[in-house]
């Protein structure tokens, strides 16, 4: 495979694999982002005595992204892997000081997701923007189809949870991109790491695709639920003894009723 000239497609053999389970794609952002925020969660809350609000911790890992991105479009990796930990981190610190505060809000969730979106699109851009003078700028379509495949992810999630479905999960989401970046500037291999991005990325969007496309088609669940015998024992049998006494009395009035006729 040729890295350093245009974009190449890749040509290994598909191999044939069993069916994933769901619970076997929940990667990073799934397993390991409670154990983290727990981790963090003494730092969030000092920051909370300290008087810092989540909306400013989201405000300053936005600010982060936004240093970060400058650092790779001017090819400084090191620096901007320091960046994209700090705005990571940010990002986790956020949540836990809402959380801890109970500041938790839907304000505070759309404002969080809305600036990780352009979070994104800074460092995809600032990647795009590095490839573009290098001696292959067409690499730089690389760094934007995955910046559009991973806004495909999130907002098949935005659309799935107004729907009321889950559509969480996948092989790579938010926390995996930002593993994969910061290996792929640690190492100055982007265009390796961009082409597995890519791969990974669009199949995490086909797949919440299918998730969503066949949850939605399924018939609704009824609102009520019925009681069952095993459910509710004892007011099945009061019910029955109610049935019984008035079917007894309903037997015991009615000769007398008929002997009252003229």
């Amino acid at each position: 495979m040729n890295w350093g000239g245009g974009l190449v497609p890749w040509s290994g053999r598909s191999r044939t694999r069993a069916p994933l389970d769901r619970k076997a794609v929940r990667m990073l952002d799934r397993r390991w982002r409670k154990g983290v925020e727990q981790g963090l969660g003494p730092v969030g809350e000092r920051l909370r005595r300290l008087g810092v609000s989540a909306d400013a911790l989201t405000v300053f890992g936005l600010l982060c992204s936004v240093a970060t991105a400058l650092l790779i479009a001017s090819g400084h990796f090191v620096w901007a892997v320091v960046g994209l930990i700090v705005s990571g981190v940010a990002d986790l610190l956020d949540g836990a000081i809402a959380r801890g505060s109970g500041q938790a809000s839907p304000r505070g969730a759309f404002f969080d997701s809305v600036t990780d979106r352009v979070s994104d699109a800074l460092l995809f851009g600032g990647v795009a923007w590095y490839l573009l003078g290098t001696g292959s700028p067409y690499n730089a379509m690389l760094a934007l189809a995955v910046m559009a495949c991973s806004m495909t992810i999130s907002y098949e999630r935005a659309k799935a949870d107004s729907l009321g479905i889950d559509a969480r999960g996948g092989l790579m989401e938010r926390a995996e991109r930002f593993v994969f970046l910061g290996v792929g500037l640690a190492f100055n291999i982007l265009v390796p790491i961009l082409w597995i991005m890519l791969a990974l990325t669009a199949f995490t969007a086909v797949q919440r695709f299918v998730r969503v496309y066949r949850a939605a088609g399924r018939p609704p669940r009824p609102a009520h639920r019925r009681t069952t015998d095993r459910e509710a024992p004892l007011r099945t049998w009061l019910t029955s003894r109610r049935v019984d006494r008035e079917h007894a009395r309903a037997a015991r009035h009615r000769p007398e009723r008929r002997r009252a006729r003229p």
